[in-house]
């Protein structure tokens, strides 16, 4: 029965959701001409990218081999001696030459120090500083990803994350202590804010691309300023985003270029808290950016870069090629491409015909694709060339490569259409995204197939130091007695960490012969050890030590490390060589060689120790490869199966033992120890 009451609620007035505004479509330098309704191609949002591109980073900064010597004597050492006190010195880092900042070194100082804080020991400190570089590359790259998702097209932006994501030569500069990483770093974000097009309403973009190019030259290496050319053209002389009558261009062009000019004397600030650095560091003024200029450029015959090797016109070619394979002929036709483009899909650059007071999308994205170009062409006209140099531009490498994949998947368009005059069923197709996914899938599998042979091929001398560190010195410790035995039955994750500070006893000794310039640094090796050099078949100048200060680094007084403020007597920037950097053979305890058994050399100066058993031990041999003799694909990439590695030959990259001395010793140790004066 039904009462006949009545319920009234009340409700508070719901607030409206706000609502974000969501991104134009086909508002980008470059325009889809099918499916322009459908739902947009797949790509990571900025988060996500960061995530899947840490993964393979970080792999990268655990993983990867050290590429070039002068990362680790230019660059670890001073790093190492800065953090602990002791380590190589270089000509270049002297106070006589400069050619190498501090400012830059110090900047790795915060990373290398947290494992020292959570008492992790020395060796994590190597890899707390990749670690960092990498996350830095990570957030560079997923930026620039998302930005050209925005400013160009949707498909270049996907192209472009998986093209950088399994590049073997981002997984080589991603991790790097090298200037040129910095510049890559610092290049990257700059080139974000110069995809969107110049306008004198947007001061930021300005600002903040100016100050990003000079910070990489600066800070990083100076000569990477020349991958900012093509934007300073488009700030000074072109249209870009704005429209501009021609009664107002006289006014129009004086605000470009004083804005342009303010922005470079903003960015000129950045000078300022280097040159401090790097002078009270040198104990002297130090303009190291300039230094390194007038060394390269205005060095003289009798010295300068080509003192180091020069290579052939196609020397990057090659390199390219090894590192970023069939994306290097994708990355140089992308301009050519372009104007393909332009004659025969005109619609994709958006404006079939630009009116007289604006600027073509063919301009913008021509001077987008011409950093590639600019840097190629003046590290090609060198005659000293290194694979690093090539670092700042290896992301543009990528967009060219990913711009000039969606200009061929557009003629492949245009083709379909006029073979089947119906635009419809080139919408329904298949083929063009089954053509691009081979094309990223097959550079993806060749680039892992890199990415392997390096590991498998040269880790070598990664592995041996480690192998000194993690069973060498334990062992010593435990036959004299100074390593407590664990009690039976000890699980391997209940070890405690071994203190190898006991070690300091032995005084030992790592001799580097021939294999000095594969050294990783000290960071790899304990600090119980003393490294030295012993004469080789090499002629020319090795590093010698920095004056030793085991106090540590404090910023009361700015700097206490004096030894960056001396210049070793025999240090020179001749390349000529200093004897007295030498150790003799009989006083090393340890040593770092590579043998090839199956085709032996040997001279007075580079004996096989590896085969000398009375005098040597081998306390741990792994395979390197023996290029020479490896054939060129089997060398080149890595693939499992004997059919594949039976093309190749591999030498033993050995940690030696001096029998005599290290016995001597041990037996010395053992005997203090048990007498209770250790």
């Amino acid at each position: 029965m039904a009462s006949n009451v009545q319920t009234l609620r009340l409700r508070r007035k719901e607030d409206p959701k706000p609502s974000f505004p969501s991104l134009a479509r086909h508002s980008g330098i470059l325009q889809d001409q099918l499916r322009r309704s459908a739902r947009k191609p797949w790509n990571p949002d900025f988060l996500t990218a960061v995530r899947i591109l840490l993964l393979i980073r970080v792999a990268a900064a655990m993983y990867t081999n050290i590429q070039d010597c002068d990362e680790v004597f230019n660059f670890w050492e001073p790093l190492h001696y800065i953090d602990h006190g002791y380590g190589f010195q270089t000509w270049e880092v002297t106070p006589m030459y400069a050619i190498r900042s501090w400012a830059y070194v110090l900047l790795h100082l915060i990373p290398a120090r947290l494992p020292l804080t959570l008492n992790l020991g020395k060796r994590p400190e190597f890899f707390a500083v990749r670690i960092t570089l990498a996350v830095i590359s990570t957030l560079c790259e997923a930026k620039l990803c998302r930005t050209v998702v925005e400013k160009v097209n949707e498909r270049v932006g996907r192209y472009l994350f998986f093209m950088l994501l399994f590049s073997a030569g981002m997984w080589n500069a991603a991790p790097a202590l090298l200037p040129s990483s910095f510049a890559m770093y610092a290049t990257t974000i700059a080139f974000t804010y110069s995809l969107e097009p110049s306008s004198i309403k947007n001061k930021r973009r300005t600002l903040l691309a100016t100050m990003l190019f000079a910070t990489g030259a600066i800070v990083g290496w100076p000569f990477a300023l020349a991958l900012s050319l093509p934007f300073v053209s488009e700030e000074l002389l072109v249209f870009g985003g704005d429209r501009v009558d021609p009664s107002s261009r006289r006014s129009w062009m004086i605000s470009r270029w004083k804005r342009l000019f303010i922005a470079g004397l903003v960015s000129a600030l950045i000078f300022v808290p280097v040159i401090a650095i790097d002078s009270v560091a040198y104990g002297g003024w130090s303009i190291v950016p300039w230094n390194i200029v007038r060394y390269n450029v205005f060095g003289g015959s009798e010295r300068g870069p080509d003192l180091y090797g020069t290579a052939p016109w196609y020397f990057y070619i090659l390199n390219l090629l090894l590192n970023f394979n069939i994306l290097v002929p994708l990355a140089f036709i992308s301009l050519p491409g372009l104007a393909v483009t332009y004659r025969i899909d005109r619609k994709r650059l958006g404006m079939s015909k630009p009116g007289p007071d604006q600027s073509s999308p063919f301009t913008l994205l021509a001077l987008r694709l011409a950093p590639l170009y600019v840097w190629t062409a003046i590290l090609t006209a060198q005659a000293h060339k290194e694979e690093r140099f090539m670092f700042p531009a290896y992301p543009l490498i990528c967009f060219n490569a990913a711009v000039a994949l969606y200009l061929i998947r557009g003629w492949m368009e245009v083709a379909y259409i006029s073979a089947t005059k119906s635009s419809y069923r080139a919408s329904r197709s298949i083929i063009f995204g089954a053509i691009t996914c081979t094309v990223i899938a097959v550079t993806g599998l060749i680039s892992l197939s890199r990415v392997l042979a390096l590991w498998h091929y040269y880790h070598a001398p990664l592995s041996t130091f480690n192998h000194l560190e993690a069973d060498e010195l334990p062992r010593l410790l435990n036959v004299t007695g100074l390593l407590p035995p664990l009690l039976p039955g000890t699980e391997e994750i209940d070890r405690p960490s071994i203190d190898l500070a006991p070690i300091r006893a032995f005084d030992l000794r790592l001799c580097l012969g021939k294999e000095w310039y594969r050294f990783p640094g000290h960071y790899l090796v304990p600090n119980v050890v003393k490294v030295d050099f012993v004469k080789s078949e090499f002629g020319g100048l090795l590093p010698a030590h920095f004056e030793e200060s085991r106090v540590k680094l404090t910023f009361n007084g700015w700097w206490d490390r004096p030894g960056s403020r001396i210049t070793p007597t025999s240090l020179n920037d001749l390349n000529k060589e200093a004897p007295e950097f030498y150790v003799p053979i009989e006083s090393c305890d340890y040593l770092v060689d590579l043998d090839f058994p199956e085709h032996p050399v040997s001279s007075l100066l580079e004996p096989r120790y590896a085969v000398d058993n009375e005098t040597w031990e081998r306390v741990s041999c792994l395979p390197f490869l023996d290029a020479s003799h490896s054939s060129l694909l089997t060398r080149t990439l890595w693939l499992p199966g004997s059919w594949w590695q039976d093309k190749n030959e591999f030498g033993d990259y050995c940690l030696l033992k001096n029998r005599e001395k290290v016995h001597k010793k041990e037996v010395e140790i053992a005997s203090r120890v048990q007498e209770g004066k250790l």
